[in-house]
């Protein structure tokens, strides 16, 4: 059955990363929020007399926010549509608060959570200070925002409730607070690709 996994959390959490993992071991097509919007998002930014490297402010959730995630969508489901695997990377907190969002996305290629294997990947890490050290080393000039307002953003970094109508066995709480390796690859893969998995291999 074709998929289209989410993989969602907070900033520094390795959300993209876990993503890009999969996609390599299986060939699935990767739709990175953050990728796909920047070029509009610096342009709107810019054309609106505003700071181009803005991704938290209330101006730019109102300019840019919603057609991020449409640009997002539209592509991963283009390619669920033609029966590619599709792993999505990005908060999606609007999103995954409502229990309709998912059919609603699905029916616009004619598809339903009966034709497409949904599966969310909440990533998650051990404590803020984590999520601070890795959006440090990353050093984005995108994050500027988040370092300096620490406790006004990091409100965000909570547990996430998800109100997809999807089963428990769909959704992986993943901890990605240590190394990366082949033992938690293998978890994730399994997670999303086991009913794929003929007995015997």
């Amino acid at each position: 059955m074709r998929k289209l996994v989410f993989f969602l959390g907070g900033a520094g959490a390795g959300k993209t990363t876990l993503a890009k993992a999969l996609a390599r071991r299986k060939g699935a097509a990767i739709f990175d929020m953050d990728t796909l919007l920047r070029p509009a998002a610096e342009a709107i930014m810019t054309a609106s007399g505003l700071d181009p490297k803005d991704r938290d402010s209330e101006l730019y959730k109102v300019r840019c926010r919603d057609l991020g995630y449409r640009i997002t969508m539209d592509a991963a489901l283009e390619n669920v549509a033609i029966g590619t695997d599709a792993l999505v990377i990005g908060p999606f907190t609007k999103e995954t608060a409502d229990p309709l969002w998912i059919e609603q996305e699905l029916s616009a290629i004619g598809a339903s959570l009966r034709d497409v294997a949904v599966r969310v990947v909440l990533v998650s890490l051990r404590d803020q200070e984590l999520h601070r050290s890795r959006i440090q080393e990353r050093g984005l000039a995108l994050d500027e925002w988040k370092l300096g307002n620490w406790e006004a953003f990091s409100r965000s970094l909570g547990p996430r409730k998800l109100n997809w109508p999807i089963p428990a066995t769909s959704v992986l709480d993943f901890d990605n607070s240590g190394e990366l390796n082949e033992e938690k690859l293998l978890l994730l893969d399994r997670f999303v690709y086991g009913d794929d998995i003929v007995e015997g291999e």
